[in-house]
C-alpha cells in the first residue's frame, strides 16, 4: 500500500529540513564571528592601554622638561644636596596618574624625575643636567 502524502504535508516536511540546515549555518556563522572578534577586541584593548601610557609619558616629559628649564635658570640654588620631593605647578600634572616628582642634587649635577606609583602608566621620566658654573 502506497501512502499518499498531501501537498501540505510535503511542504511542511521540506520546511523542517530547511530549518535544520539554516540553524546549522547560523551556528557556524556565529562561531566564525566570535572567533574573529575575540582577537580584534583584545588587540583594541591593548592599543588603548598603550595609547594611554604614551599620553601619560608625553605629559610627564613635558612637565619635567619645563621644570628642568626653570631649575637650570637658577632655581636649583633653592635645594640642598640630597633627594627632595618636588612640587610642580603645571596644571597638566592633574591628568597624570598617581606618581611622584623627585629632585636629586649632588655637587656636580641635578636630576629631576617622575615615577608613576603603578606599572603600565608610561614609565619613569628622567632629566639630568650639570650644575651651571658661575662665570
Amino acid at each position: 500500500m502506497v501512502r499518499k502524502i498531501s501537498i501540505k504535508k510535503r511542504v511542511l516536511l521540506n520546511q523542517k529540513k530547511n530549518t535544520g540546515s539554516l540553524q546549522i549555518d547560523l551556528a557556524v556563522a556565529m562561531a566564525i564571528l566570535v572567533l574573529a572578534l575575540i582577537p580584534i577586541t583584545t588587540s583594541i584593548r591593548q592599543e588603548r592601554q598603550l595609547c594611554r601610557a604614551l599620553y601619560h609619558r608625553a605629559v610627564a616629559m613635558s612637565i619635567v622638561d619645563g621644570e628642568a628649564e626653570i631649575l637650570r635658570a637658577g632655581n636649583w640654588r633653592d635645594f640642598s644636596i640630597g633627594t627632595h620631593d618636588y612640587d610642580v605647578s603645571a596644571k597638566a600634572a592633574s591628568t597624570l596618574p598617581d606618581g611622584k616628582f623627585t629632585l636629586s642634587r649632588s655637587d656636580t649635577h641635578i636630576q629631576l624625575r617622575w615615577k608613576p606609583t603603578n606599572r603600565g602608566y608610561g614609565g619613569r621620566v628622567l632629566r639630568q643636567f650639570p650644575i651651571p658654573q658661575a662665570p
